[in-house]
């Protein structure tokens, strides 16, 4: 499996608190856990040329792990429009954190993709609310996160396909923070957690999420339709 880790880099470069819990990059991080797997991870990155996503580089994806929050507006209409072209014709995509409102995203929704937020320390617990499904496998009936950014609904997505996870957090606040949609021939994992300034994707169970949900977008066997005008199968009497 061939997977691309992409993230717009700006925090890391800006932030010190950000740097500092992720001296490597967010991407690094991420990369680091999913080698584990036994999979080939590469990174991407918003300033490299057509954001490191070139027609090459896309082709050979398997899976796009995508984080961005400060630059969405950076990313070109062209290469958003050819990274939802290769989900729909099975790309798979896992949306973390922020990426709600990247362009990507947006354009596979159809939706304004907008939300609640609120950024002061709250403990989050994220409910497992499918057990039986694969994304969950080896997590608890909830993982709980000592402080977080919050979410909180009314979340403009369509109905999900599958909701995993829901949230609470402190302030009272609940949130669909895991689902699934299915568009074309790909398969899309949304999973909430990651706020550049918290240690999120260090933690063991988050990593297992995503890791879970790498292989479940994984398009393996899904047939490439034929449109268009079809000759008969069997013999027409007319």
């Amino acid at each position: 499996m061939n997977v691309v880790v992409w993230n717009e880099n700006r925090h890391e470069k800006s932030n010190p608190a950000v740097s500092e819990i992720y001296p490597e990059g967010i991407h690094g991080v991420i990369a680091d856990f999913l080698n584990e797997e036994n999979v080939s991870v590469t990174t991407a990155t918003l300033d490299e040329e057509q954001h490191g996503l070139t027609d090459e580089v896309l082709a050979e994806t398997d899976v796009l792990v995508w984080w961005g929050h400060k630059a969405h507006e950076e990313v070109t209409e062209e290469v958003a429009e050819k990274v939802k072209q290769r989900v729909l014709d099975g790309m798979g995509l896992v949306v973390l954190h922020s990426a709600h409102f990247s362009k990507v995203f947006k354009k596979l929704m159809g939706t304004s993709c907008d939300l609640k937020w609120r950024e002061a320390d709250e403990k989050e617990r994220l409910w497992v609310v499918d057990p039986t499904h694969p994304i969950t496998e080896g997590i608890g009936e909830y993982i709980e996160l000592e402080k977080e950014e919050m979410y909180g609904e009314h979340f403009d997505i369509p109905a999900p396909d599958e909701l995993i996870f829901l949230s609470w957090f402190e302030g009272g606040e609940v949130f669909r923070s895991g689902a699934t949609f299915k568009r074309g021939r790909g398969k899309i994992f949304y999973f909430r957690p990651g706020h550049e300034t918290y240690p999120t994707y260090y933690n063991k169970e988050v990593q297992k999420v995503i890791k879970n949900g790498v292989n479940w977008v994984k398009n393996t066997s899904t047939p490439a339709p034929v449109y268009g005008n079809a000759q008969p199968l069997e013999t027409i009497n007319n």
